[in-house]
C-alpha cells in the first residue's frame, strides 16, 4: 500500500508557556511535598500527560470533596471559579494555583469591567472549563455567554450602552473575529480588550496550520476531544484547504486506509500535546514507508512563565 512520502510539521505546535508551567508545578509540587498532590481536574488536556503525572505520584479528582483534609491541591491551567479558593480555604486545604497567566488576566479584566459597571459579554464554549472558571469571577447573572455569531446577532442586553467583551484564550481566531465584528456593529460603545484575549500559542499554532493546509492532502492534529485549542485546528486545517483533517490523540488512532493516496500529510499537536506524541506519530510514518519530514516554521516563540512562589522560595 503506497504511503504518504512527504510529511509538513507546522511550527509552532505542541506545549505553550501556560501548559509548561502547569506541568512543572505539578512536578515540583511532588519533589518538595512528597506524593500524594491532589489536582483538581486535569491540569491540561491530555490523557499521556495526566497518566504521567499519575504515575509520579498526582492524583487527580473532580471536586475537592474527594480532597484529604489538609491535603496539598493544585488547580488546572484552565482557571476556577472563585468558589474553588474559597471552599478550599474553608476546609483548610493548602493550594497551588496553577491557572494560566494568560487566562488569569482575561479574569482580571472581568472584574474590572464589572467594577466600571458595564455589562460582560464572553466569547467561548460553554461548559469548558476556562468558561465556567471566567464565569465564576463574578456574580450569577453578570456574565453572558455568547458562543456564535447568531447569538451574538440576537443578543439583547439590558443597558446596551455600557458592555464590554472578553473571550477564551483558545477560540478560533476567525471565529471570534466574526462575533466581535457583529458586536461592534450592534453596540459601538463595547469595550474590547486593551490586548487581544485568544493567547499568542493559539495563534501562532492556528497561523501556522494555515501555512501548510493549502499544501497538504490530509492534516494530522495531535490533541485530545475535550481540548478545545486542539480542536479548533482541526476546523482551520479544513478551512484552509485540507481536504481532510482529523484529530487523534496517539499514533495508533490514525486511520491508514483514510490516508492511502495522499501524497502530504501536515502533522501539528494542540497547545496541551507533548512532542513525544509528534514524534510518535512520525516514528509510526516512517514504520510504514519511506518518508521525507519537513517543518514550516512560521515563528519562534520564548515566553516563559514564572512559577509560584511557594515553589521556588
Amino acid at each position: 500500500m503506497p504511503r504518504p512520502t512527504r510529511l509538513l510539521l507546522a511550527a509552532p505546535r505542541g506545549f505553550c508557556a501556560g501548559v509548561d508551567r502547569a506541568i512543572q508545578i505539578v512536578e515540583e509540587a511532588l519533589a518538595r511535598f512528597g506524593g500524594p498532590v491532589y489536582v483538581r481536574h486535569e491540569i491540561v488536556h491530555n490523557r499521556f500527560v495526566v497518566e504521567r503525572l499519575e504515575r509520579l505520584g498526582a492524583i487527580f479528582v473532580d471536586e475537592l470533596d474527594l480532597v484529604p483534609e489538609g491535603a496539598q491541591v493544585i488547580f488546572s491551567a484552565h482557571g476556577v471559579p472563585k468558589s474553588v479558593p474559597q471552599e478550599a480555604e474553608r476546609r483548610s486545604l493548602e493550594y497551588i494555583d496553577a491557572t494560566c497567566p494568560l487566562v488569569s488576566k482575561v479574569h482580571v479584566e472581568a472584574e474590572r469591567h464589572h467594577a466600571k459597571g458595564l455589562g460582560i459579554v464572553l466569547i467561548g464554549h460553554a461548559g469548558h472549563p476556562e468558561v465556567i472558571g471566567t464565569m465564576g469571577q463574578l456574580p450569577a447573572g453578570a456574565v453572558h455567554l455568547i458562543e456564535t455569531p447568531a447569538q451574538a446577532q440576537s443578543f439583547d442586553p439590558p443597558d446596551p450602552a455600557n458592555l464590554a467583551y472578553i473571550t477564551q484564550t483558545t477560540l478560533s481566531v476567525d471565529d471570534t473575529a466574526a462575533i466581535v465584528a457583529i458586536l461592534k456593529t450592534r453596540f459601538p460603545s463595547i469595550e474590547a480588550p486593551h490586548k487581544e484575549d485568544i493567547c499568542y500559542a493559539t495563534t501562532n499554532r492556528q497561523d501556522a496550520v494555515k501555512a501548510i493546509a493549502a499544501e497538504c492532502d490530509g492534516v494530522l492534529v495531535i490533541g485530545a476531544p475535550n481540548s478545545s485549542n486542539s480542536m479548533r485546528l482541526v476546523e482551520v486545517a479544513e478551512r484552509a484547504g485540507a481536504s481532510y483533517a482529523a484529530l487523534i490523540q496517539r499514533a495508533v488512532d490514525i486511520d491508514w486506509p483514510r490516508l492511502e493516496g495522499l501524497a502530504t500529510i501536515g502533522i501539528t499537536a494542540g497547545a496541551s500535546a507533548p512532542e513525544v506524541l509528534v514524534e510518535e506519530v512520525i516514528d509510526a510514518f516512517k514504520a510504514r514507508g519511506d518518508v521525507t519530514v519537513e517543518e514550516v516554521r512560521m515563528r519562534e516563540e520564548n515566553v516563559v512563565f514564572k512559577l509560584p512562589r511557594i515553589l521556588t522560595a
